[in-house]
């Protein structure tokens, strides 16, 4: 688990600023960010990424659309993502989980929750 590349891909600088300290309890994290869906979608293009976390809410591409994307690719496939969202409804939650999320988490956050789950993700 140290030296994990997590991608976040969210277009609220305060909340991907929150999610960087939360991943910062991992050693040797190297943290890459994205503004929305089409820019996380090239940002995975140029680096290889252990986890994505992503917002759903978002301009140009929005989280479930960049969520499907990323799993009709053979090589992104296999990365766990986690949405977080401000989108706590359950048919929300059953949407992202059947495009292929791997953990729904909704805002406001909570740090051990987080990294919690990002641990189990990176685990299995």
């Amino acid at each position: 688990m140290d030296n994990s590349v997590f991608l976040i891909v969210e277009d609220s600088p305060t909340m991907r600023q929150l999610i960087s300290f939360c991943l910062k309890r991992f050693r040797n994290a190297r943290i890459i960010e994205a503004v929305d869906g089409a820019d996380g979608l090239k940002k995975l293009g140029e680096s290889k990424v252990d986890l994505i976390l992503t917002d759903i809410n978002m301009p140009v591409m929005d989280g479930l659309k960049f969520v499907s994307i990323v799993r009709q690719s053979a090589k992104l496939a296999k990365i766990p993502i986690i949405i977080i969202t401000t989108e706590g409804a359950d048919e929300d939650r059953e949407k992202g989980m059947a495009l292929g999320a791997n953990a729904y988490l909704t805002k406001p956050i909570q740090s051990s929750p987080l990294v919690r789950t990002i641990t189990e993700l990176l685990q299995a």
